[in-house]
């Protein structure tokens, strides 16, 4: 079977007819063995290992396998002992019948590295079948006329052994009247004819009744015998004669059954009844024969299906036979034409179900393609699909290999559907198709990749600890292992952040998780570096960046700068009492940890001693007059201011601020910081004076009541004992301090200036009357 290169731009076909050629003239030749037919199952037909030169042990590591061409497996390969073994009892005849010498085809192919060797198993021939006549019974009619040595063709019998097996001779049982003579057919065949040794006598003998013997050339011989049985007819001289004595026709395969094949025909000289001419197929050519001759006519017509693969050619012999006996014979030789009905086939040899990714050369199938059929009708075409990355390599005789053309990527394409077809030349073509499922095994060549470059978590400040704040992701385009990801934490470059401390990670699915809980005052934002590492070997990994925010939580209260919270004495400011309306008094200065709204902070008056006097700006802690200052006021306010943030919920602040109204009053009077605490010292001295005074006027006034007294000593007794009441002075200047001609105010105050450290500055803290509010009422 011949196969024939071809590639089309549209389609790359693979024939390996050149490929074959050169294979046949580099010096390749098959191993042939012989053995007798009908062996015993187990029987030893070679060594391989021995006769292809093998190191001891080596055919089993080159990974043989022993390729029929049919669908048996008759020969077994045991590859430790490299010995050949018969699986079956062949028998000769079933496998080749008449054909010789019988030959059996296999390969051995040895995978690693791949080698083919071509090896034909013979089978000689065992005399084990007797000849056999087609007839119990042969009837001669022989007229009476005939001289001796006239010869009368006999049916020869049919024997399955070939060679010196087959028949050899024939001999008939001792007679007066007749011997046997033996001849052969071109091709070799035996066949017999009666001699005529003498006349005969209707009359005295009408019949007569001889066995004819057919002796095989076996050893022992074998032999099988027929009847022969004559009957002496009258008188008739002539015999009928064939216009041709050989026939030759063709016939298609696939002619229908009942075609036509042939028409033989035959003459006779005679007249009368022994003119009249019967036709016969006398000689078959040792097999069953699909065809029928009509015995009037001679034509021969097709009864039985032809198979030019099996039967490629037919040898008949037609007689002729008159009503005298007498009969002519030719000979017609049918050629079986061959037709395209034998699609090819195709037999996988070694099959790779699964091939690394990184592989760059991988050889996925072995497989051997066969057609029946003869000429074009045999000759194939085999291809695969153009947008595969593989390739099919003519090996050996009809062997190809479909291989990788380079690395595939299992990442792109996983499984790959080869569909390898296979077409002969014939008309019309036959096509056979095979699909080859490969799987792509992945190897770990690609690293985790991150969903994201870098991540921004953000984290309320006093969260609770364990928090998770939020996931990382990474994929790995692998599979299997390589694609099962790690997270870590990797080790931060800043020196002064614990990270360990502050976040863990999930190692299996990246989730992130604040330890503590975080202060955004303390800490407000921090970045550290997260990785990705698959399990595949060697293990690939990624790195992302992560920042965490912290949010501002409201959890700081408003802080009061001015005025302090914690002195230990209110601070008092000072208003002069023609102060126009939106006279700055002074401002309260707060502040707020927090950021944002958290930390905007507005200002409120809640409590005032006259309400609609004082008024605060929102925004800015501003305290200011109102309305314009009357005697009617009192001199002294307190003022209670809350400042509050604009968180949720929101936070707060108190303060509370003491205004004293003055007359005259003006910033360039007021004392020193140092003399400031010389004010603080006669505070001290004037409680002191305040409780003698108090015990004073309780002795005094219970005094009075003893005495009942006039209005007027009672009236001269009060002021008397106010006077002796001596309360230090304030050393400020005399147009400052006297005031009891001015007013509502009819006595002399004391005043503590609270000054800030810079006292040069607009920026101060007037101070708190040191007298009691109670010295300030009418009498």
């Amino acid at each position: 079977m011949e196969t024939d290169l071809a590639k089309t731009p549209e389609k790359r076909q693979v024939v390996f007819l050149t490929m074959l050629l050169l294979l046949w003239e580099s010096g390749s030749e098959a191993i042939v063995y012989s053995m007798p037919e009908e062996s015993e199952t187990g029987y030893l037909v070679a060594n391989l290992e021995r006769d292809l030169g093998l190191r001891v042990g080596e055919l089993v590591s080159r990974g043989p396998k022993i390729h029929h061409s049919g669908n048996k497996e008759l020969l077994g390969l045991d590859a430790e002992t490299g010995n050949l073994l018969l699986k079956e009892k062949l028998d000769r005849e079933v496998l080749c019948g008449a054909t010789d010498p019988c030959v059996l085809h296999f390969q051995l192919i040895l995978e690693n590295p791949v080698q083919f060797f071509q090896t034909d198993l013979q089978l000689t021939d065992v005399n084990d079948h007797s000849p056999e006549f087609p007839h119990r019974e042969m009837l001669l009619k022989i007229p009476e006329s005939a001289q001796p040595g006239t010869v009368f063709p006999l049916k020869a019998a049919q024997d399955s052994d070939i060679g010196s097996n087959a028949v050899q001779n024939y001999t008939v049982s001792p007679n007066l009247h007749f011997h046997a003579v033996t001849h052969s057919h071109a091709d070799g065949r035996k066949y017999p004819e009666l001699v005529l040794d003498r006349g005969l006598d209707r009359e005295e003998q009408p019949e007569l009744t001889l066995t004819l013997t057919a002796v095989d050339g076996g050893s022992p011989p074998r032999s099988g015998t027929t009847t022969v049985r004559i009957e002496v007819v009258d008188i008739n001289d002539n015999a009928p004669q064939f216009l041709q004595s050989l026939y030759e026709v063709q016939v298609p395969e696939n002619s229908p059954l009942g075609a036509l094949v042939v028409t033989v025909s035959a003459r006779d000289l005679d007249a009368g009844i022994y003119g009249n001419v019967v036709y016969s197929l006398f000689q078959g050519g040792g097999a069953s024969q699909p065809f029928v001759i009509d015995e009037v006519t001679g034509e021969i017509h097709l009864i039985g299906a032809l198979d030019f693969e099996s039967t490629p050619y037919y040898n008949m012999e037609i007689i002729a036979t008159d009503s005298g006996g007498f009969s002519g014979k030719c000979s017609v030789t049918i050629q079986v034409l061959d037709v395209n009905d034998n699609a090819p086939k195709l037999t996988i040899s070694s099959l790779t179900a699964s091939i690394p990714e990184n592989a760059p050369e991988a050889v996925v199938t072995i497989f051997r393609v066969s057609d029946p059929d003869s000429g074009d009708n045999g000759r194939m075409v085999c291809s695969i699909q153009n947008d595969l990355p593989f390739l099919l390599k003519p090996t050996f005789k009809n062997y190809y290999t479909l291989m990788t053309e380079g690395s595939l990527d299992r990442e792109n394409r996983a499984e790959y559907n080869i569909t390898i077809t296979v077409t002969d030349l014939g008309t019309p073509r036959l096509t056979t198709q095979h699909t080859i499922t490969v799987q792509v095994s992945d190897v770990n060549d690609n690293a985790p990749a991150f969903t994201q470059t870098s991540y921004t978590l953000f984290v309320q400040e006093n969260n609770s600890p364990a928090l998770h704040i939020g996931t990382i992701s990474a994929t790995d385009s692998d599979s299997g292992s390589n694609a099962r990801i790690t997270y870590s934490l990797l080790p931060s470059h800043d020196p002064q952040l614990a990270l360990d401390s502050l976040i863990s990670i999930n190692a299996d699915n990246g989730q992130l998780f604040a330890l503590r809980a975080l202060d955004y005052e303390a800490l407000q934002t921090f970045e550290f570096r997260v990785g990705a590492t698959d399990q595949g070997s060697p293990a690939l990994s990624s790195q992302a960046l992560v920042r965490v925010l912290v949010l501002d939580s409201n959890d700081n209260e408003p802080f009061v700068l001015y005025p302090l919270q914690n002195a230990s004495a209110p601070c008092t400011e000072l208003l002069p009492r023609a102060a126009e309306p939106g006279y700055l008094v002074t401002k309260v200065v707060a502040v707020d940890r927090d950021s944002g709204q958290n930390a905007w902070l507005s200002f409120q008056l809640l409590k005032a001693t006259e309400p609609g006097l004082f008024s605060v700006w929102a925004h800015n802690g501003e305290v200011r007059t109102s309305r314009l200052l009357s005697e009617r006021d009192a001199p002294k306010h307190r003022l209670l201011l809350l400042v509050k943030d604009n968180g949720d919920p929101p936070r707060s602040a108190s303060v509370t601020l003491h205004v004293l109204l003055v007359d005259g009053f003006s910033q360039p009077y007021l004392p020193l910081p140092e003399f400031a605490h010389d004010l603080t010292q006669d505070r001290d001295s004037l409680t002191l004076y305040l409780v003698i005074a108090l015990a004073s006027v309780s002795s005094f006034f219970l005094l009075s009541v003893l005495l009942f007294v006039g209005v007027r000593l009672c009236r001269r007794a009060r002021p008397a004992s106010l006077g002796g009441c001596s309360v230090p002075e304030a050393h400020f200047p005399g147009h400052l301090v006297d005031v009891s001609s001015m007013g509502t105010l009819s006595q002399s105050y004391q005043y503590e200036v609270c000054i800030t450290g810079d006292s040069e500055t607009s920026d101060f803290k007037f101070l708190n009357p040191i007298i009691s509010s109670s010295l300030f009422q009418e009498p």
